[in-house]
């Protein structure tokens, strides 16, 4: 067996089950990376230097082939009302499918690591049949020195074979698809799909199962820190803005996706950001536009024109475009992924029925409440027989990557804000004077203006009212923004079209919110939205 690259010979590819190997290619850096995708035919460059490559009919995750194994480990523990559960006898035969198809293979390794926080860090192994997705994952975990690499020993293991094909009777899922997770073993197994994002989402997973038993928060967030060491989390599903708004150039990058809050503050878990770039601009997002020219960037799904410049606006093979890049690609990136405790912490919602305030202030039960409910709305066009505005709930801002009980994250992110004296606020980025196809999007100049107030403090000595639809505190007035924008119901023109969109989002919230009825305490009970014509 041919092996290239550096790596611990005292922990080679055995720690992953594979043997039989043609050749191994141990953590290659980016341009050996760039080369073999391009010789292989696995990927393009752009006329800037970027590495565009295309997944083929999988442009975003599968959630519903995501299975967990369900052992006497798991069993008492996962949530399995939104976890598939998969036999270990299934595993085991997937597990043996997978080497034997390795065998004869030339396949790349990375070894990474999650989480910039050494006491909560996890070591991680993957293995990719492409070049591209060894590129991806190098950009989007931490990767150790050459010296660290010559003394790693991997505690996770990811083996991503994108031509396996599952059978669902042998494996025990459901399509020939299939991510399956042994969060006892800690290995991942994913084939049947090019999109690298699982790989990253995997690692994502693991650490949502083991963190919460030593006290520490796995988010789904972007977060940044001020001059002044001020940090900041952003909770928010994808589209909401989370990676943007986070972006900012007067404060310092940790992370744009996924960080944990422990009793040293907050860390991120990876050493890269996944930016959509649907329709991405230099003059709105500076930032994110100049990395997708630099070599070493990884473009997924972007189409190119005729001179192999990329159309942020075309979105012919998904909505779902993206950059994976490296953090140092972004000038202002902290270069040690970590920050101080929170100051503020912000939940950002995309709400394509135009009633929520552009910005909210909460108390720690309503955080907690609106952090269960995850809400977003989907708008019409971006997806197949979505032809109105549809809300979407994702518990926690993330709940295909929650193993445990969203009250066990619940209760933890409400006992670290109350410890910390965080200030807690919603904030919506999406419609306003109307719901979708009636009004408009809120303006990005405005969702910072009100960020920055809230971060600077300035907000806090603000004029509130009370909500009459959600019951959270909302500024009166702020310096730079236009009053009657603060007032979604003032921004309509039909007043009584706008009570009857509230109270229909108002009941939405209640639903979705009845399977938590019976696992929070009462001050979160009553923090749900109570309006007299939603009850009617």
């Amino acid at each position: 067996m041919d092996q290239i690259g550096t790596h611990n010979p005292q922990s080679g590819i055995e720690t992953t089950g594979l043997e039989g190997l043609s050749s191994i290619r141990w953590n290659l850096p980016e341009a050996e990376l760039v080369e073999i995708a391009l010789r292989r035919g696995e990927a393009r460059l752009t006329a800037h230097g970027a590495l565009v490559a295309t997944t083929g009919k999988h442009t975003g995750r599968s959630a519903k082939d995501k299975f967990i194994v369900r052992d006497e480990t798991t069993d008492p523990i996962v949530w399995w009302d939104n976890n598939a559960a998969m036999a270990p006898e299934a595993f085991e035969r997937l597990y043996d499918d997978f080497k034997e198809m390795a065998k004869g293979r030339d396949l790349f390794v990375q070894d990474l690591i999650g989480g910039a926080d050494p006491a909560n860090s996890i070591t991680v192994r993957v293995v990719t049949e492409y070049a591209w997705h060894s590129l991806f994952i190098r950009n989007l975990l931490i990767r150790p020195s050459k010296e660290a690499l010559q003394d790693f020993v991997p505690e996770m293991t990811i083996i991503d074979l994108p031509s396996f094909r599952a059978d669902p009777e042998r494996h025990g899922c459901r399509t020939e698809t299939v991510i399956g997770c042994d969060l006892s073993r800690n290995i991942v197994l994913i084939g049947g799909t090019s999109y690298a994002g699982e790989m990253k989402k995997s690692v994502f997973t693991a650490l949502n199962w083991r963190l919460p038993e030593k006290g520490v928060m796995p988010m789904h967030c972007s977060a940044n820190v001020g001059p002044k060491g001020d940090g900041a989390v952003f909770f928010g599903l994808s589209g909401t803005g989370k990676t943007t708004l986070s972006a900012d150039k007067t404060r310092t990058l940790i992370g744009d996706d996924e960080h944990g809050w422990g009793e040293n503050g907050i860390f991120n878990f990876e050493g890269g950001c996944y930016a959509k770039t649907i329709r991405l601009s230099a003059e709105a997002e500076p930032e994110i536009f100049a990395t997708t020219r630099q070599f070493g960037t990884v473009l997924e799904n972007v189409v190119l024109d005729e001179n192999r410049v990329p159309d942020f606006d075309d979105g012919s093979l998904t909505e779902n475009t993206r950059a994976a890049y490296p953090l140092h690609f972004i000038a202002n990136a902290s270069e040690s992924g970590r920050g101080s405790h929170p100051k503020n912490v912000i939940m950002l919602t995309a709400d394509a029925f135009g009633v929520l305030p552009p910005i909210a202030k909460l108390t720690p039960a309503e955080a907690m409440y609106h952090f269960l409910s995850g809400y977003t709305a989907k708008v019409a066009g971006t997806e197949k027989g979505v032809t109105e505005p549809e809300a979407t709930f994702s518990t926690c801002f993330g709940a295909p990557f929650m193993p445990r009980h969203p009250t066990e994250y619940g209760n933890l992110l409400r006992d670290l804000i109350a410890r910390h004296g965080t200030d807690c606020w919603l904030v919506s980025t999406g419609w306003t004077g109307g719901a979708y196809g009636t009004g408009k999007r809120m303006p990005i100049k405005v969702t910072r203006r009100l960020l920055n107030a809230a971060l600077d403090g300035s907000l806090n000595d603000a004029e509130f009212r009370t909500d009459p639809n959600f019951g959270f505190q909302v500024p009166v007035e702020v310096e730079g923004v236009d009053q009657a924008i603060l007032d979604p119901r003032a921004t309509w023109s039909d007043k009584a079209a706008y009570d009857r969109q509230a109270a229909k989002l108002v009941s939405m919230f209640a639903k979705n919110f009845e399977r938590f009825a019976d696992h929070v305490d009462g001050d979160v009970a009553q923090a749900a939205p109570v309006m007299p014509l939603a009850a009617e």
